[in-house]
Formats: C-alpha cells, structure tokens, sequence
C-alpha cells in the first residue's frame, strides 16, 4: 500500500475539498476494510516512514523531559488493546482517563481507540459527585487514574458504579485498584491487535460541562478522522514533523481533537506539558522546544499578559509561525498583544464539542481582522439564519444577526447525544445543525461572534450581545478580563452589567467605574454600554474556561445553582 501523503495548500478553498476525497485520499486503506483513528494516528505515519520521528515530547512537572516516536507510541497503545481485550472489554465499551498530562493517559486513548471501545475523556478537577454522573452515563468499564485522584474522587462512588470494573493507577497502587504496569502486563505478542471498527463505529464520547443541567455525552464516530486531519493541514497549517504544542486540558474536547488526533493525524511532533500554568516556563517551552504553532485560549493569553513584558524577558521565538485561539471570544485586544509581543496576530477558531472539528477559523493568508471569527472551514457549509420549528430563513444581509448553522454531513459532526435521541433531534432544524451560537457577517464575509443565544440581553427593546461589550472592556488598560450579563429592570427589561477584574487596586474606584462606563458609551453608545459595573476578583467559569453569564450577580444577590456540576 502507498502510504505517502498528498500536500493539499494551507487554506484551501472549502467548495474544493470533498470528504469522500479526504477519506480515500489523505488517510490510509486498512487491510481489513475499516476506518480506525489510532491506527490512521500511528501506523499510518509509520508505513510512511515517519517510525523515529518523535510524535510526542513530554515535559514533566518536576523538570523531566522524555521523546516518544511514532514506534513507541504504536508499541504502547497496542500494549493497552491486548490488556483491555484480555480483561473482556467489548466494541464501543466506554474506556475514560482521569489525570493530568501524563504520558499514559495518551497510551490508554490511542490503545482505546485501537482496540475499538470508546474513549472519554474526564476533566481531573471535577469533584466526586460530578464524576460519578459522568461515569454512570457513559456505563464506563475502565478508568486510568492516578492514585490521588482514585482515592479522593472515585473510591468515594465506587459502590454506585456497579459497570465500573478496572481502575488502573497510572503512579501507585491502591485496594481495588491495579498499577499500569499490572493492566498492561502481559506476554509480548508479534501481531498487532486486530482491528474492528468501522468508519461509522463510535469512538469518542466528550461530556460538556453541564453548567445549565445534566451533562450531555456528545458521541463521535471513527470518521471524524477526516476532519481532524483537514483541519489540521488546512487550518492549523500541520505538516510532518511540525513541532505543534495545544495547551488545553486533556479532559476537554481540544485537548483529545486538537491535543492528541489532529497532530498526529498530520504527523506532527505533539508538547505536552504536565506542569501548572506559568508565564515563564510556558516561554521557555514555546522557545526551546522551537513551537512552530500554538494552539490555546483566550483566558490563557489574558494570564500570560498579566504576567507583563517581564516574563517575556530572555525569550525569543523564531521558529513560531502561528497562533490560534479557541474555547471563547478571542478579543481584539489579545490579537494586538500577541501581535506586539511575538510578531503574529492571534487566529480565532469556533467549534463545540457537538462539531468534533473546527468551523470557522482565521486561516491560510487572509489578513487577520481582530474581532473576527473568520470564515468556514474547507469542507464545511455554514450559514446565518433565523429558526422558527423546521423552518430556517436564511439572513443575507451584512451586519444582521443570525444563529449559526452548518449542514449536516461533515465527518465529525456528532451522532447522538447518548441516551437522550430526542434532545438529538431538536438540535437540528431541516438539514441543518443548531448551534445556539449569534454571530453576524461583515460585507468582507466574515464571521463577528455576538453570543449564545440564551446569553443575549434584550434591554429597551435592543438586543446586545455580551461578548462585543467584554471586548470593548477588555481592551482597556486597566482591565484584565471581565464578564457582562443583564440584571432584571422594571422598565428596560434588562441592564446591562460587567463584572471586572482589574490589573491593580484602583485608587479611586468610583471614579474609576465612571471612566470604564465613559468608555465603552464611547465606544459602543450608551444603549449598549453597560449600565452598572463591579469590581470582583474572579469569574465564574467552566472547566474549559467560558464564563458563566448565568452566575454574574450583582453583590449581596445569590447565584443560581448551576444544575450539572
């Protein structure tokens, strides 16, 4: 089988790609017939000759820094498909992990996938209850851990996770639970495992964060491949070897599309780095590791410009050629900062957990307007629209405010929310996927993020969305990062507030708040500028960073329960 890679162009115009294209194309044949993501991530690379190129380069918390190639990485995930095919676990059985960036935790997805059982991914910071929502939904049979981790948040629950059958202890032992090295011991077998999946079969299963309800369990079939791989070379401009480095979380959907499929897909060199945010030691990463693109988030680059040009200091970053940004409104003022400071403007990239792959993004040579959010992804069909039932009406005009749509049948859009096949129905409307998104298109044709839908203020009759009036704060000098919702009003409906962290102790806060208020009346006129404004020291967010509207009260006032956990 030829196994050499085609070179399509960064930025490839969307009506020129065709999934069946990219499927037949870009990925390999499997002897026997079927479509399986570690084995497209691995062996594939490998049949191309890429078996000694590192893929992965681990940066330990305590200092310690190991290379993985794509051999070693084959070897350990099929190392995990013998040891969960010895202890019985089925096709799409739900296998989670539940740790920080450790090398294991990589083995365990890809040896998931390979063997052909579902990965999920959890977020570590979860508390117990949480979790034990997330692992009874997903029926889960195996959890790969660390010892900490089992002992406070899984040990507890046990007896109420009656699928629950393995815990495997990625640094310890503990009563009920087994050592890596045990799950994985085994005698050594020359073949690989046999594959069993097929290009529909599922794969990947991400909870959301369940901040206005239960979690949802958004399930993704081996297929998305297709999608991880264009957007990987189209988008993020991945080639062979590309030193490649996405700093979100394991347990959230970029850090498994993004973190680990998309980079290897493109045959990539994966950073990872096990450690606790901090300014200087994520500069010494991107700068000795030679990080060519970087992939991370707005509340990241916020900490990063708050750490100040001190930070900075000592660093030099020739070998970086893009950033891009995800999970959150990418304000303009993080595009100028990274544009001062590194020589390159910050990319937005939209997508959720629902579309496996990214949407829309500032890609290929398109000059990069700060506020935007780009324009559709090869591939990908996307309009604004108006949604009444059934029926979508399109919106045509610039500058008008519409939901966000995409047409259903891209590779990675997903095939259920499981257990719930009737909340999967109301996510579409005709052949076409619901995002709850509010964006609007300028008359260059791109993308302007306004808001979820339920997150929009309607005040005197208008409709503000919060992220224009956070970008607007967010860009003054004073003002770190902030959060805007309504408050209830007897007469305008709705206020619109902010909530505001600020850079340093005001010495005058009054006079202060009235400057901020000046300030974006300035800029955004006095219907959409906020009306009241307070000081707070952090926001409520989700695990993967997002602000969470519906619990930005005004002081003395109670926040809402905010449901899943």
């Amino acid at each position: 089988m030829d196994h050499q890679d085609p070179e399509p162009p960064m930025g490839a115009s969307a009506n020129l790609l065709s999934w069946q294209e990219v499927e037949s194309s870009w990925l390999a044949a499997q002897e026997d017939g079927g479509l399986n993501l570690a084995y497209q991530c691995l062996e594939r690379n490998i049949h191309a000759g890429r078996g000694e190129q590192p893929a992965l380069i681990w940066r330990g918390a305590s200092g310690e820094r190991s290379v993985y190639t794509y051999d070693d990485l084959s070897r350990g995930a099929r190392c995990f498909a013998h040891a969960l095919e010895r202890r019985g676990i089925r096709l799409a059985e739900r296998v989670c992990t539940l740790g920080p960036r450790r090398p294991e935790l990589y083995l365990a997805a890809l040896g998931t996938l390979r063997h052909g059982a579902v990965y999920a991914p959890l977020f570590s910071i979860y508390g117990p209850e949480p979790i034990r929502r997330r692992l009874e939904l997903g029926e889960a049979r195996v959890v790969v851990t660390t010892e900490r981790l089992y002992r406070e948040r899984i040990a507890p629950i046990r007896g109420a996770l009656p699928a629950l059958q393995h815990v495997v202890l990625i640094d310890g032992e503990a009563p009920g639970a087994e050592s890596w090295a045990n799950f994985c011991a085994g005698p050594e077998d020359p073949h690989p495992p046999a594959l069993a999946t097929r290009a529909e079969f599922p794969a990947l299963l991400h909870f959301t964060s369940g901040t206005t309800g239960p979690p949802k369990g958004v399930l993704h079939v081996h297929r998305a491949a297709a999608a991880h791989i264009a957007t990987g070379r189209l988008v993020l401009g991945l080639e062979p070897g590309t030193r490649y480095w996405c700093t979100a979380d394991p347990g959230w959907v970029t850090g498994v599309s993004y973190g680990i499929l998309a980079p290897l897909l493109c045959g990539s060199t994966l950073v990872v780095d096990e450690g606790e945010f901090d300014a200087r030691r994520w500069y010494e990463i991107l700068s000795s590791e030679a990080v060519a693109c970087w992939f991370t988030a707005p509340t990241a680059l916020r900490l990063l410009r708050r750490a100040g040009s001190e930070a900075l200091s000592g660093y030099e970053f020739p070998a970086l050629e893009r950033i891009f940004s995800t999970g959150e409104p990418l304000d303009p003022a993080l595009t100028e900062w990274t544009q001062k400071h590194f020589g390159l403007p910050t990319r937005d990239a939209w997508w959720q957990s629902e579309t496996g792959a990214i949407m829309t993004a500032q890609y290929g040579d398109d000059p990069v307007t700060p506020g935007r959010m780009g324009r559709p992804t090869p591939g990908i069909e996307l309009c604004l629209g108006h949604v009444d039932g059934d029926t979508v009406q399109p919106v045509e005009t610039p500058g008008e405010t519409g939901e966000i749509l995409v047409r259903r049948g891209w590779p990675s859009m997903f095939r259920a929310y499981l257990g719930a096949p009737e909340r999967y129905r109301e996510a579409f409307a005709d052949s076409w996927y619901r995002s709850g998104d509010l964006a609007q298109r300028d008359e260059h044709g791109e993308l302007r993020f306004i808001g979820r839908i339920d997150d929009v203020i309607k005040t005197a009759g208008h409709m503000v969305g919060p992220a224009e009036v956070e970008a607007v704060l967010n860009h003054h000098p004073e003002v770190v990062e902030c959060g805007v919702a309504g408050v209830p009003d007897p007469v305008a409906g709705a206020l619109v507030a902010a909530w505001v962290i600020l850079r340093r102790s005001p010495q005058d806060p009054v006079r202060l708040r009235r400057d901020l208020i000046a300030h974006a009346r300035q800029r955004l006129g006095a219907t959409v500028a906020p009306r009241e404004l307070y000081f707070v020291e952090e926001l409520p967010k989700t695990p993967s960073g997002k602000i969470l509207r519906r619990e930005l009260q005004p002081p003395g006032e109670p926040s809402p329960s905010a449901g899943g956990g």
